[in-house]
């Protein structure tokens, strides 16, 4: 089968690997319809985890399933479902406890928890911009879809990631009817969270980048853009809150933040964040941090590279500020959020720039790496249908 195979810091090819097969009696096999290229994807493909060379990339996938394993009694040959990127267990501790993001079963190393398709630190399992896909768990795991998954797969796919991340970012900042809300970061993530925040109600939510596309996406579906290479967020929020600030926030950039000049700065949204919330206001992170950053000393700094970010935590304090973070458990969203799609309360590809074949992944990578003008989120088809520009 054909894979989008990661071969070094910025060099992506695809290629022919082994086809996935069922290793457990509740392993499924899918066949991958839709996949999409994720914000966190590109730390890998910069080289800023441990990542190893010649594993499959993906970790936002769905398709159709072809084949079960012998203990699977709920999915089925030929249902369409969608991927949460979490693989769980479904029985250790933590799943039981709701807590996918940090299953025990699934991560090999004992000292770690929490497992992910094509994803550095998160077990050695196969990512899902290929082919094939081999989902463990299967009868867990899998979301199965109505009858208008195959049309309506741009919107589905969302729900193994970003949509449910988002809505995750709002949960942890207590987003709330009538909330005023500020999410620092417009990519693929930052945007679910702003379309979470107005699902759920918020009466304003601001929307802070750099990237003028993004922030058209953003302003398109009810949010008030910053531009931070215009304005600081805290002075706009505050002017329009009293001196206040926002209810509560969302962090969706990660520890590549970086200004609109180029230079990284772990802190730089964290602090934003702490400064444009009010007193006693809740913060949501869900975009990536990490112990060990191994381009980071070079970027930022040697306790940066050790995952230690300068964070204003006494003014946090002085604020009575709480601060939610980790991946999202992407089971304890998903369900309801594919009804709001199904139900057409909800259509999360608005995000969706480019459709793509798997053959054009090494050059979606790159653009979407570059934040080239208008490649706000890419959409793979490993087994046909990319067509180029979406909209």
């Amino acid at each position: 089968m054909k894979a989008a195979v990661y071969e070094g810091p910025r060099t992506v090819t695809v290629k022919d690997v082994p086809d996935a097969k069922i290793e457990h009696p509740c392993d499924i096999i899918v066949k991958i319809t839709t996949t999409n290229i994720c914000g966190s994807d590109l730390h890998m493909y910069e080289g800023r985890t441990s990542f190893e060379s010649g594993r499959t990339l993906g970790h936002e996938n769905m398709g159709q399933v072809v084949e079960v394993g012998s203990a699977v009694r709920k999915v089925q040959v030929g249902e369409y479902v969608v991927l949460p990127f979490n693989i769980a267990c479904g029985f250790c501790k933590q799943c039981e406890q709701g807590l996918t993001n940090y299953c025990l079963t699934m991560q090999p190393e004992p000292a770690l928890a929490g497992a992910a398709y094509g994803f550095a630190d998160m077990g050695p399992y196969q990512g899902g911009q290929a082919e094939l896909l081999r989902v463990p768990y299967g009868d867990f795991n899998a979301l199965r879809l109505g009858e208008d998954a195959a049309e309506r797969q741009t919107d589905y796919v969302m729900l193994a990631d970003i949509f449910p991340t988002g809505y995750h970012a709002t949960e942890m900042a207590h987003v709330k009817p009538g909330d005023q809300t500020i999410v620092f970061g417009a990519g693929p993530v930052g945007l679910m969270a702003t379309y979470s925040a107005l699902l759920k109600g918020a009466g304003r939510v601001w929307t802070a980048d750099h990237q003028p596309d993004r922030l058209r996406k953003a302003e398109e579906i009810g949010a008030i853009p910053i531009n931070t290479a215009e304005q600081n967020p805290a002075d706009v929020v505050k002017e329009a809150t009293l001196g206040l600030g926002a209810d509560n926030g969302c962090e969706c950039v990660g520890y590549q933040a970086h200004d609109p000049q180029g230079h990284e700065d772990a802190s730089l949204t964290l602090n934003g964040l702490i400064d444009s919330v009010r007193f006693t206001g809740d913060i949501g992170v869900v975009g990536v941090f990490l112990p060990q950053d191994p381009g980071g000393a070079e970027a930022q700094g040697e306790l940066e590279a050790q995952g230690k970010v300068p964070i204003d935590f006494g003014m946090m304090w002085f604020k009575g500020q709480r601060m939610g973070t980790g991946q999202a458990p992407v089971k304890r969203y998903n369900r309801a959020l594919r009804d709001l799609i199904a139900g057409g309360k909800a259509k999360p590809s608005f995000v969706v720039s480019h459709e793509l074949s798997l053959d054009e992944a090494p050059t979606a990578y790159e653009h979407f790496d570059a934040r080239d003008e208008g490649w706000t989120k890419v959409v793979l088809h490993p087994n046909g249908h990319g067509n180029g520009h979406k909209r």
